[in-house]
């Protein structure tokens, strides 16, 4: 239920209270930093404001109403319980600049998060602040978008493409897909590489529904062939980057990866790359929260900033 116009603000019962305590509007404007003229003025618009008469003043100091007193004894548990919110309202502030709960892709979580989040912490740690505690969970996109949403979350990173409604985002970071095979695999021999409609034709190993790489690859397949393109059933679904490795390594079937998931094993050929010239698999790695614009103080702003600085200085 809404109040009335006739509440007072919490500042008003301060001065109440300190009349009641000390006798006196000047001895009360002593105790809470204001002239005497100043809470006498502040004490005739509360009664104006109420439509009560709460002090009687005399040349021999100032007596509460009965009404007065009663209101006094009401103003004293009310301004108990602003300070407790008060108090858990500074601890929450606090909280916020030094702990958040970050949800991230696997992608984003396992190749990039932890060089962030130490990153963060040295830099913290050379200025002599305390660097904030990041809690974080590795899941699919889709749980990303879920988990800020519902406020579980205070800030998440996804590799979905499209529009997000009802939430914020900034781009933190690109990324590129790669068709990934076996050295031995008959695609490497291949000096054009692949159609996309072959590997939209070819059983994948895949993540499950909801990864951000399994919804990028369907976005670019879409853009080629149309919208009502079909793509072939499964290889394998698997719920793991690394499982989708392991299973491209012992011959399950080509995959679509993030290049920074198989940077390692291109470099020392245990896995080939593919070509598919029709496709534009590059992708925008996001940070995605609610809110404004601007990404909340504390915690959260300070890692969005730390990652833009040093994207800009690598």
């Amino acid at each position: 239920m809404a109040l009335s116009s006739r509440m007072p603000d919490l500042s008003a019962f301060e001065v109440l209270l300190a009349i009641a305590r000390t006798g006196s509007l000047g001895a009360a404007g002593r105790e809470l930093g204001l002239t005497q003229q100043a809470v006498s003025a502040r004490l005739s618009a509360m009664e104006a404001q109420t439509g009560v008469r709460l002090v009687i003043r005399s040349p021999r100091g100032s007596q509460l109403t009965s009404a007065g007193a009663v209101v006094t004894e009401w103003a004293d548990q009310l301004l108990d319980v602003a300070g407790h919110v008060d108090a858990g309202l500074a601890s929450l502030r606090t909280e916020s600049r030094t702990k958040m709960k970050v949800v991230a892709s696997l992608t984003i979580a396992e190749q990039l998060m932890p060089r962030w989040i130490v990153s963060l912490q040295t830099s913290a740690t050379r200025a002599g602040r305390e660097a904030p505690e990041v809690i974080l969970t590795a899941t699919n996109s889709e749980h990303v978008i879920a988990s800020v949403r519902d406020g579980s979350a205070d800030l998440g990173f996804i590799e979905s493409p499209g529009v997000l409604s009802g939430l914020r985002s900034r781009v933190v970071a690109r990324d590129d897909l790669v068709v990934i095979v076996p050295p031995d695999h008959k695609w490497v021999r291949r000096s054009r590489g692949v159609s996309a409609a072959e590997l939209s034709q070819t059983p994948l190993v895949v993540r499950e529904l909801g990864s951000g790489t399994r919804d990028s690859l369907t976005a670019a397949l879409r853009t080629v062939l149309g919208d009502d393109v079909e793509q072939a059933r499964p290889a394998l679904e698997l719920s793991t980057s690394v499982a989708v490795r392991g299973a491209v390594l012992v011959g399950a079937g080509p995959a679509v990866m993030s290049r920074l998931a198989v940077a390692d094993d291109l470099a020392v050929g245990r896995l080939r790359s593919v070509e598919v010239p029709e496709l534009d698999l590059h992708r925008d790695l996001r940070a995605i929260w609610t809110g404004g614009r601007t990404p909340p103080a504390g915690a959260v702003r300070d890692l969005l900033s730390h990652i833009s600085s040093t994207a800009t200085t690598r």
